[in-house]
């Protein structure tokens, strides 16, 4: 696994990690921040899965981890990557004007409390997608192909003995069949909405969980799950580590009080986006 000290560097990189008010870390030392956790932690289907129904260690993550968002709103956040005053869209821009951008991916976690929550994990493809791969059927599919393969995977890794019982150990389910989802699906990036206030299930395991949020080190991995021969062992598209979040560190995002409930989603370009830049 690439590690912040030896993976491939760059100044837009770099700006997008430090910008967020949680810190990158290494993943043995994740206290009060966000790291990439490592790939053997998530078992996956292996090679003779449908034989067998044996699973395996994941090999190396498919994407390069770039940045981290812990924010909270007034409505419901989503489409992030999707306006221009976003503000990792706003370093891509400024870096890349005039050639070829990197593709993004974005998974945003709309936590269901009063203060609309989103945690958003951003990542880069490492190398171009090659043509028929499952990663490039995500993308060219539609929403009933993405919501029927894109699979997620959690797990405690410290916390009270109450949320590792609800959440379970290696908890995975298929988001789309579990969850409400919206994908977001442009030239040069793809954004996954995920509303965990969707499923009563979740909402409740996501209260309770959130009681202890600041003691918690929750761990998360993204993938397209195989379903034929092909398509096996599978493999991860990222993973992401967030430790001892902070509600309180969570960057507000407000509109503007003055707005009506039916002009709020009209103004969302000028008022709210504006504040995401985090200027």
């Amino acid at each position: 696994m690439a590690s912040p000290s030896d993976e491939e560097k760059s100044e837009w990189i770099d700006r997008i990690r430090c910008e967020g008010s949680i810190p990158f870390l290494k993943p043995d030392n994740c206290s009060n921040g966000w790291a990439s956790p490592p790939e053997a932690a998530f078992m996956v289907r292996g090679p003779e899965y449908i034989k067998t129904k044996a699973k395996i260690p994941a090999d190396d993550y498919l994407l390069n981890p770039i940045g981290f968002d812990w924010i909270k709103s007034s409505v419901k956040i989503g489409e992030i990557l999707n306006h221009p005053d976003s503000r990792v869209r706003m370093v891509i821009d400024n870096e890349f004007q005039g050639v070829d951008k990197p593709f993004v991916w974005a998974f945003n976690l709309q936590l269901p409390s009063k203060d609309n929550y989103s945690a958003i994990a951003y990542f880069t493809t490492k190398d171009p997608i090659p043509e028929g791969s499952l990663m490039d059927k995500f993308l060219k599919g539609d929403d009933a192909f993405r919501n029927s393969r894109l699979k997620m995977i959690a797990n405690i890794v410290n916390g009270p003995w109450i949320v590792r019982k609800a959440v379970g150990e290696q908890a995975i389910c298929i988001i789309g069949h579990a969850l409400s989802c919206k994908f977001c699906v442009a030239e040069n990036f793809v954004e996954v909405d995920i509303d965990i206030g969707s499923s009563m299930v979740a909402t409740a395991i996501v209260h309770l969980a959130f009681g202890y949020v600041s003691t918690l080190t929750v761990d998360l991995a993204f993938l397209i799950e195989g379903q034929a021969e092909s398509e096996l062992p599978e493999k991860l598209l990222c993973g992401i580590r967030f430790s001892n979040l902070d509600p309180a560190s969570a960057r507000p995002i407000e509109p503007s009080p003055t707005m009506s409930a039916s002009s709020l989603q009209k103004s969302l370009s000028s008022r709210l986006w504006k504040s995401f830049r985090f200027t």
